[in-house]
């Protein structure tokens, strides 16, 4: 149940082709019985007019009706299913679409996402049954000029001319609606993304007392909105003052002609009724403004949600990871550096080979194992809108390794955890695993060996144990809970770890641990991202003695000079570019490395 890569209009009616032939069959039938009733009721008159027998006339038209009857009823539950399984199909996709994309993400608010996942997908599936109904629209009136063609071709002329004035009332009615509809649908997701953000920082707005300033924010849409929703119902009122014109003018014009025509004798007194009903048929195309409207209103919900579709997810490949006695092993130092780098700066250049040579050095002292969970990044640059936010960036980390790394706000820490996590793939250069890069190994490769926790886990889950570890067996979820110190927190719940998670109360520092718990899973690479910063310092040595017991490859992003300190590399930050790749006790010669701690 996945949506295609290309949303569109016509593959959202497509989902629906299953249950459309039953609609589409429904309302032919329904129609069809509509045009023959007049000509049964004109029977029946003239039976009557002529003194005969009416009886077996009116018991057709009595049939007739009640088939309208049943296709009406047929429609309405072949229109509700349809666009419920539609509905489904498009939320289903858009949410699987979003969170593939995580790179690409930010380009959206979230509170509009939610608009757009809601309100938009339900307008976007009734692009099915509003297609049928367009197209079965057409049939009664030209059903109706068909048969008062059949009756005379005078009767038809007339009838044509006030058709086509109703129809171009249809016509500046849908264009009209169209633009109506693609702004009120675009404020209206921005007011809900305003208003995502407000709840989520209600309590920064409710201790600064700007409660007030930030409903206004929030709703300062409304005006627009309401223009836009005005601007709807104005083209509704014209449409429907213009088919008041237009539509009766059919009418009194086929009326007009069907008397000359009696008095010439042309058309009996059934046929005049006849020929009367078929006019109105035409008349009544101008209350399909309805149908109109919805099938506008889908296709601009369509194209919202084809703009989320055209945002590429991020592919994976086939390959695995080799063992831990196959791992490549690449020879060269366990860090580099582009030695013209040092140019950039006033202060000193990066850290020479023969400190690197001495973290390498202290890492074998340690008898850290250098098999599996090596980690690269080649020439690696990632481009921003203002500029690279890293830029040919050259780091290896040996196997069981811990990398700090440190920089000034901005300087590129967290987007170099994302590439390492694939959270994103770097525009140039290469981050690879073990020898294998990323974007070649496979989806459950890829999420088993490599995990990352950040300063501000977002949790999800129906209960404490699915947001610590989402499907997981439950003994792995307590031993990590236990690992990171979250098991006594857990505990003290009311239902344990099977407490419902919107009933959890946490601090910083607890949902830090749960975020820990949830990345714990990673068999070879383990990057933080800040993920300790709200703990104690004790917690956070017994967390950093537990990850050592795993002996995974560990990338962290830290602004603790004591974290810096027990790394055995430290790589060095500054406007996306590598400063400086060492040991931290030869980094802390250079005042400007020093300085990045004081900040």
């Amino acid at each position: 149940m996945t949506a295609a890569p290309g949303l569109t209009f016509g593959a959202v009616v497509r989902r629906s082709r299953r249950r459309l032939p039953v609609l589409g069959a429904s309302a032919l039938i329904g129609t069809l019985s509509m045009l023959a009733l007049p000509l049964v009721l004109a029977n029946a008159v003239d039976a009557a007019v002529a003194g005969g027998g009416a009886g077996t006339w009116t018991a057709f038209a009595a049939a007739l009706i009640v088939l309208g009857i049943a296709c009406d009823l047929v429609d309405a539950c072949a229109e509700t299913t349809c666009t419920a399984d539609a509905a489904a199909w498009l939320r289903t996709g858009l949410v699987r679409r979003m969170l593939g994309i995580p790179h690409r993400i930010r380009e959206f608010e979230a509170g509009d996402l939610v608009a757009r996942t809601s309100a938009g997908a339900a307008d976007a599936a009734q692009a099915g049954p509003g297609a049928i109904g367009a197209f079965m629209a057409v049939l009664p009136p030209a059903g109706g000029l068909a048969m008062l063609l059949w009756l005379d071709w005078t009767l038809a002329v007339a009838f044509a001319v006030g058709l086509a004035l109703v129809t171009l009332v249809l016509r500046l009615f849908a264009k009209e609606t169209a633009a109506a509809a693609v702004a009120y649908q675009r404020v209206q997701g921005t007011m809900a993304a305003r208003l995502t953000e407000a709840i989520g920082g209600r309590r920064t707005i409710a201790a600064a007392g700007t409660v007030e300033a930030e409903s206004e924010r929030v709703l300062s849409g409304l005006p627009e909105l309401a223009e836009h929703g005005r601007a709807s119902w104005r083209a509704l009122a014209a449409a429907g003052g213009r088919a008041a014109f237009a539509g009766p003018l059919a009418t009194v014009g086929v009326l007009a002609v069907a008397g000359l025509l009696v008095g010439e004798g042309r058309l009996s007194p059934g046929e005049v009724l006849a020929a009367v009903q078929y006019a109105m048929l035409g008349a009544g195309l101008g209350s399909l403004t309805g149908v109109i409207g919805a099938l506008v209103r889908a296709k601009a919900a369509v194209a919202r949600l084809a703009e989320v579709h055209a945002v590429a997810p991020l592919e994976y490949g086939d390959r695995e990871l080799p063992h831990s006695d196959t791992a490549d092993a690449v020879p060269g130092p366990i860090a580099g550096f582009r030695s013209d780098r040092g140019s950039r700066f006033d202060a000193s250049p990066p850290v020479n080979g023969a400190a690197i040579t001495g973290a390498r050095d202290s890492i074998a002292a340690a008898g850290i194992p250098e098999r599996c969970g090596r980690f690269e990044l080649r020439s690696v640059t990632v481009e921003g809108d203002a500029g690279p936010l890293l830029e040919e960036v050259t780091v290896t980390v040996p196997a069981g390794a811990v990398a700090a790394v440190v920089g000034p706000s901005g300087s590129g820490k967290s987007v170099l955890a994302s590439v390492a996590a694939r959270l994103r793939d770097p525009d140039r250069g290469e981050a690879l695993l073990d020898g294998v890069p990323l974007h070649r190994l496979s989806h459950h490769a890829l999420r088993r060996a490599v995990g990352i926790a950040s300063d501000r886990p977002v949790l999800a889950g129906a209960t404490l144990v699915d947001a610590m570890g989402p499907g997981r067996p439950r003994e792995a979820v307590l031993a990590a809970a236990a690992a990171v110190g979250a098991h006594g927190f857990a505990e003290r719940l009311p239902e344990g770890y099977d407490t419902p998670l919107g009933q959890v109360p946490m601090s910083g520092g607890e949902a830090q641990r749960i975020g820990l718990a949830r990345a714990w899973r990673a068999e070879r690479l383990l990057v933080l991202d800040d993920a300790t910063a709200a703990l104690d310092a004790v917690s956070e040595q017994q967390i950093a003695e537990a990850l050592a017991d795993r002996g995974r490859t560990r990338i962290v992003v830290t602004h603790k000079v004591q974290v810096a300190a027990e790394a055995d590399l430290v790589v060095w930050l500054h406007a996306g570019l590598v400063r400086g790749i060492g040991a931290h006790h030869t980094l802390w010669t250079d005042p400007d490395y020093r300085q990045v701690f004081h900040q």
